[in-house]
């Protein structure tokens, strides 16, 4: 499923890539990290999985769609 996450402590640059590090981390390769609206796109089959990944790094997401 695709989804769209808030991620409102995302800054900078350095935050994009400890996001993405994390992204790859756990096996996904399908997604965007967009600094400038603080906001990952991405396709997954378990969102769960993603958010407690991000929580673990000190980056909270919510699901905006």
């Amino acid at each position: 499923m695709n989804y769209v996450l808030s991620v409102p402590n995302m800054s900078c640059n350095h935050c994009v890539m400890r996001i993405m590090k994390a992204l790859k981390k756990i096996g996904l390769e399908d997604f965007k990290v967009k600094l400038e609206d603080k906001k990952v796109y991405l396709t997954t089959d378990d969102i769960q999985k993603v958010l407690k990944e991000l929580e673990k790094i000190d980056y909270p997401a919510t699901i905006v769609s």
